[in-house]
Order: C-alpha cells, then structure tokens, then sequence
C-alpha cells in the first residue's frame, strides 16, 4: 500500500485577506513597466502629466466658478422674491391699518350718532314729561 495510509493526512489552508499590500504591490510593478515600456522618454511623460494635470485644475476651477455663479443667481433670486414677498406683507398691513382706521372712525361716527340720538330721546321723554304735567296742573281735577 501506499505512505498515505500509515499517518494522519494533514491540509495545510492559509487565510487570504486579500489586503493592501498585494494590492501596492502590483500597483507598483505595473507603474514600473509601464515606465520601462512606454513609447516616450520621461521628460516628455512629465511634461504630458504636467499638461493634463493643468488642464484637469482648469476645468476643476471652471466648474467651481459656474456652481459659483448658480449659487450666487439663485441666491440674488431668493432675495428678490423675499423681498417681494416682505413688501406684499408691507402693503397688506398698510391697509389693515387703514382699514381699521375707517372703521374706527365710522364706529366713533355712530357713537356719536347713537349718542345723540339718545340725548334727543331724553330730552324729549323730559319734555314731554313736563308738558304732561304742566297740563294735569293746568285742568282742575274732577271728582
């Protein structure tokens, strides 16, 4: 038979994290060959970085000044429509207010009215009140 048999068969597993330093590893190997076997000489794959590097920050710096200038837009927007809105509140307490003051004004003027009338009302209950008397005095009781 064969040496399995005799002893214990034993596996051996080892625990892959996958981490990062795999990961670095091939990154750096595949930056280097691509070094070694790139068509051009590194002074001109600088200068090709540099260039595409500039034209990334100015379209980056683009970008900012347009998403500026749509934050300042809404912005001036949102103030414009506040402001209208707080003139609209102005406009309506102004005629609250002048509302109430005609109202005042013709409620005081039926006060007064009213006052009037009630004071013409007495004036002529005592008048008649007085003539009535005036008159009993004047004709002699019959008995």
């Amino acid at each position: 038979m064969s040496n399995r048999e005799e002893g214990p068969y034993y596996v051996i597993e080892r625990e892959s994290g996958g981490g990062v330093g795999p990961f670095l590893l091939g990154a750096l190997m595949g930056a280097g060959l691509a070094l070694l076997f790139a068509p051009r000489s590194g002074e001109e794959t600088q200068k090709d970085l540099k260039e595409r590097a500039g034209r990334i920050r100015d379209a980056a710096e683009e970008r900012m000044r347009e998403a500026q200038d749509q934050i300042e837009d809404r912005l001036e927007q949102a103030r414009a429509e506040l402001m209208d809105r707080v003139e609209a509140v102005r406009e309506a307490v102004d005629s609250g207010r002048h509302a109430a003051g005609e109202a005042r004004d013709e409620l005081e003027e039926k006060i007064e009215r009213s006052k009037a009338a009630y004071r013409a009302g007495v004036d002529a209950a005592r008048t008649a009140a007085s003539d009535e008397k005036k008159a009993q005095d004047e004709t002699p009781e019959e008995s």
